[in-house]
């Protein structure tokens, strides 16, 4: 009867310990994939970038510091690697690209452009899915890291070969000013 009792624990432990393996491996494996998305989404901004710097250009060709920085950040956004390199690479990108669009402010002929409208909406829509894809990254981070530091799962951390992952931060100085609002 004693033999069966410990068996039974043992079991009951074994289950255990591969339950807790298997949810740290599936919460890595989920911030994998958000990464990728954020990847995938980041591309698709990149892809979207020639194009609209060539419509600002044939309105505005004597602006070229600003469509060298856009193409400066974007090959440095399109080379990175790693979550902090691709967050700083974002946020130079993200500046470039607001430095571009206020270019486009100033020509109302572009402004009215349809080949321009398409890629300003086409932009928007893809920087909403950035900002998605980040808060989905950051959401999957967060439970792993929960999970990495809380008990019992950080006993098992280690045999996962898991450990806590950084936040996707983009440095945006911009984002953190406080708006002027004035009546």
């Amino acid at each position: 009867m004693e033999i069966y009792v410990a068996i039974g624990i043992i079991a009951l432990l074994a289950i255990f310990t591969v339950a807790q393996y298997n949810r740290l491996v599936r919460l890595n494996i989920s911030v994998d994939e958000a990464f990728a998305q954020i990847e995938v989404q980041l591309k698709r901004r990149a892809d979207l970038i020639p194009n609209l710097v060539e419509t600002v250009k044939g309105y505005a060709s004597h602006e070229q510091s600003t469509f060298d920085a856009v193409v400066s950040a974007r090959a440095k956004a399109t080379s990175a690697s790693g979550v902090a390199d691709v967050a700083a690479a974002d946020g130079m990108l993200t500046q470039a690209l607001r430095g571009l669009l206020a270019v486009a402010e100033a020509y109302p002929d572009l402004k009215a452009s349809s080949n321009f409208l398409s890629l300003q909406e086409e932009l928007s829509t893809t920087e909403n899915k950035v900002a998605f894809a980040r808060q989905f990254y950051n959401d999957n981070v967060r439970s792993l890291n929960e999970a990495v530091a809380t008990i019992p799962t950080s006993f098992f951390a280690g045999l996962a070969k898991v450990s806590a992952r950084p936040f996707y931060e983009v440095e945006d100085p911009q984002s953190r000013e406080v708006p002027q609002v004035s009546f």
